[in-house]
């Protein structure tokens, strides 16, 4: 089984390096669509509701993946297809290098409209009034958050759990993304959802820094700065864990994160990580580097971590 699922995702990172994902009928936003279904039916100003919310949907796709293990039982082939496949569906680490460096070129060329129409595809803050140095900043936090949430994460609980720990944890990081907010109307709703994220992601962003902290050196940037914003400034951040890996990524490239940052749901004052220059396109395009060779980093190990389980 372990063999199997070792090539599995080895597969799936493989056609995610090679295709992206898929242009038109993704399965996740196929999931979005249902989510959004189930959330007009259950919606309830309570955490009840919300706990209801993420267990019919995180439940359904983790159920879904364990069908999808039982028809590879004693079917090696069928396994690492399976496998393979729900590894590529899930992944986002080519859609993440593709954006963040197209909006690195942006900035170089002086387009900040054309940038600022990019920053969207990697997060939900609002670009209209974000100067250079801002959506600087702003993809460079990105591409470190989701280097660990559409990277590090999926192949952690592809290589412990398989399909269901891929499709399961997929759920999970999207409700967070679309009902884990502080507003009005998801501050009870999205609670559970929120938190089911933070628990999911307490190991993979952590991982994510660990690596950073390794990978920091073959992209020219400080192992040692990577390694002392972590410990230094992570904790301050609102999150448990989006703080590791972009004080982990500050560090490397000696920069410094943070601050104001506006979303559409309100302004949040965001602690500052790291101790370097404000980022410019350049640290965007490094950024983007350092995301794949912690991506790189993260495949190895998630193998590993499959055969190790086999041999057991």
């Amino acid at each position: 089984m372990g063999v199997a699922r070792a090539f599995g995702l080895l597969l799936g990172v493989a056609a995610d390096g090679a295709f992206g994902d898929p242009r038109r009928g993704h399965p996740v936003a196929g999931f979005g669509k249902v989510a959004q279904r189930v959330e007009r039916t259950l919606y309830r100003d309570n955490k009840t509701a919300g706990v209801l919310h993420v267990a019919v949907l995180a439940g359904g796709a983790t159920a879904l993946g364990v069908l999808a293990e039982r028809a590879g039982r004693g079917r090696p082939a069928v396994r690492v297809v399976t496998t393979a496949a729900a590894t590529w569906l899930v992944l986002g680490g080519r859609s993440l290098a593709v954006e963040g460096a197209a909006i690195g070129r942006e900035l170089d060329a002086g387009k900040l409209d054309a940038a600022r129409d990019r920053l969207p595809h990697l997060c939900g803050r609002d670009p209209s009034d974000v100067d250079a140095d801002g959506l600087a900043r702003a993809a460079v936090e990105s591409v470190a958050e989701n280097t660990s949430d559409a990277v590090v994460a999926p192949l952690v609980w592809g290589a412990v759990a398989g399909v269901p720990g891929l499709l399961g944890y997929r759920a999970i990081n999207t409700l967070d993304a679309m009902v884990g907010y502080r507003n009005q109307r998801y501050r009870r709703f999205g609670w559970a959802s929120a938190r089911l994220d933070d628990v999911v992601n307490l190991l993979p962003a952590r991982l994510a820094a660990a690596l950073t902290v390794t990978g920091a050196p073959v992209v020219g940037g400080s192992w040692r700065g990577a390694w002392q914003a972590w410990q230094a400034d992570a904790a301050a951040h609102p999150s448990p864990n989006a703080g590791r890996v972009e004080a982990a990524f500050a560090g490397a490239l000696e920069v410094r994160l943070g601050g104001r940052t506006v979303y559409a749901h309100g302004v949040e004052e965001r602690p500052v990580l790291g101790e370097g220059r404000t980022p410019d396109s350049g640290h965007v395009t490094r950024a983007v580097e350092l995301s794949r060779v912690v991506g790189g980093l993260t495949t190895v190990l998630a193998a590993l971590v499959a055969l190790f389980r086999a041999r057991r």
